[in-house]
């Protein structure tokens, strides 16, 4: 096993996994066996990819990839390529994030790009009607898969490209770090259904309801939120939300960092919540990010 694992140099609850290039060159010939359109089109040859992947590390890194995101004390991992040269394009780090997700599971379908994953930009100027794409707004905590019918038990995001970029540092927050847990947790508002929507750009047609706090099978508070897509039917669930949402946001445990370009971020969805900082103005700004979301296998 060539990889190596060690505590992210800002919270010893998240795991960093680097892989180097030696072993990345060991994944170019059965990378290039599957063109993107084959991926898109035939999910098995996800699978064929996936098993490449584990190979390479003697079959070694599914097992640790479901045992940290599976483990509430940590739960999340940063996987970090050595990408330096030019051979390892987009392409490739598109093949070797659905590599990672299906080592551990099966992703969603994606109704915002109707594939099981999304790829999206940043800019300088944006139009859309969600804050995922507002560069000089902060992206607030949250979790992915509120406003879907879908279990979504775990999100991928891989940083594919930047150019003209500063500020926009990733945030996370695990729910067992966060000071008001107990206190809205067992808030009875916060266990009531609320109504989730999305805005258009979503491609989901439907709403549905669930609370923002459940439990897990230990009896552990698990959570739901983002705070663009609630629809409060009353004012107690307005309130609680408000409070909600400035207690997750002036949290002093928030874990704040630059992510490199290449590497991608896997957290357990129930009780990691994730956020970006505002970048700072540039009339060049551009990132692009990939997104796949899914469920552990059985």
């Amino acid at each position: 096993m060539s990889y190596k694992i060690e505590n992210h140099n800002k919270s010893k609850r998240v795991r960093v996994i680097k892989f180097q290039e030696s072993d990345l060159d060991r994944l170019i010939f059965p990378f290039k066996k599957h063109t993107i359109l084959s991926l898109e089109y035939k999910p098995f040859s996800r699978f064929s990819l996936a098993k490449s992947l584990d190979e390479v590390f003697e079959n070694k890194l599914s097992q640790t990839l479901i045992k940290i995101l599976n483990d509430r004390a940590t739960g999340t991992v940063i996987v970090e390529p050595e990408i330096s040269n030019k051979k390892f394009d987009k392409d490739f780090l598109l093949k070797l994030s659905t590599g990672l997700a299906y080592l551990v599971g099966n992703p969603n379908f994606d109704s915002m790009t109707d594939k099981y994953y999304a790829r999206f930009f940043v800019k300088h100027q944006d139009t859309s009607d969600s804050y995922l794409r507002k560069a000089y707004t902060n992206l607030d905590l949250h979790t992915d898969g509120t406003y879907v019918k879908e279990k979504t038990d775990w999100l991928i995001m891989t940083k594919m490209e930047e150019q003209n970029v500063s500020g926009g540092e990733s945030v996370i927050l695990h729910l067992d770090d966060w000071e008001h847990l107990d206190e809205l947790s067992n808030d009875p508002i916060g266990q009531q259904n609320f109504i989730w929507g999305s805005p258009k750009s979503k491609n989901v047609d439907y709403k549905v309801e669930h609370p923002v706090f459940s439990k897990d099978n230990e009896g552990k508070p698990t959570i739901s939120y983002i705070d663009q897509f609630p629809e409060p039917k009353n004012m107690e669930q307005g309130l609680f939300l408000q409070k909600l949402s400035d207690a997750l946001e002036e949290s002093k445990n928030k874990v704040i960092f630059p992510l490199p370009v290449g590497s991608t971020i896997f957290s357990n969805n129930y009780f990691w919540l994730h956020g970006r900082k505002a970048f700072n103005e540039h009339t060049g700004l551009s990132r692009e990010l990939l997104r796949i979301r899914g469920t552990f296998f059985n």
